[in-house]
């Protein structure tokens, strides 16, 4: 019976996530399956993989054939990385201990880089809100401004006005004092 370690698909439309499952290549892609191995959720950044290491490790030791994907998520975890290493223990050319210290400093160094991709995620989406913020803030001014530029077109269009009426008034008083003195001149 040929094995093949592969994803199983699941979740809905345009947002699938999938079971890393081991199954005999004969089973359909979402059917039966004989183990499952761990999860891989491609939908958050950094993509979301839950594994068990030692049943993978095991899977590939007695023969269990991954697909390509597969292939990269193992190799990205480290698995085929540490069937490597326990390769060469068994042929003799790596001690133990050589072979821990090389699987330990690889994981460090793995770790390191997935924090910092996480890291800079972070960093990237306070820098992204601060220029939101700014811009924001630049907007609500350049409509402040505004406001108050049509509240003193206004301000001054009443002030016209007003001494517009003035004037008039005035120019009409004059008018009829001068109506009234002819008139008590001829009385």
């Amino acid at each position: 019976m040929a094995v093949k370690i592969r994803l199983q698909r699941h979740g809905k439309k345009n947002f699938a996530f999938f079971h890393i499952v081991v199954a005999d290549t004969r089973a359909p892609r979402d059917g039966r399956f004989i183990e499952q191995l761990g999860v891989y959720n491609p939908n958050t950044n950094p993509a979301t993989i839950t594994l068990n290491f030692e049943r993978a490790l095991a899977w590939l030791k007695v023969g269990a054939e991954p697909t390509l994907v597969c292939r990269r998520i193992l190799s990205y975890e480290g698995v085929l990385l540490r069937h490597h290493l326990d390769g060469g223990v068994a042929k003799g050319a790596l001690t133990p201990e050589a072979a821990d210290k090389k699987w330990n400093d690889w994981k460090a160094q793995r770790d390191a880089k997935i924090e910092a991709k996480i890291t800079g995620l972070k960093n990237e989406a306070i820098a992204a809100a601060k220029a939101a913020k700014a811009e924001e803030a630049k907007v609500n001014e350049a409509r402040a401004e505004a406001i108050a530029k049509k509240a003193a077109e206004l301000a001054a269009a009443e002030a016209a006005a007003k001494a517009e009426a003035e004037a008039e008034a005035a120019q009409e008083a004059p008018v009829e004092e001068a109506a009234e003195a002819p008139a008590e001149a001829e009385a």
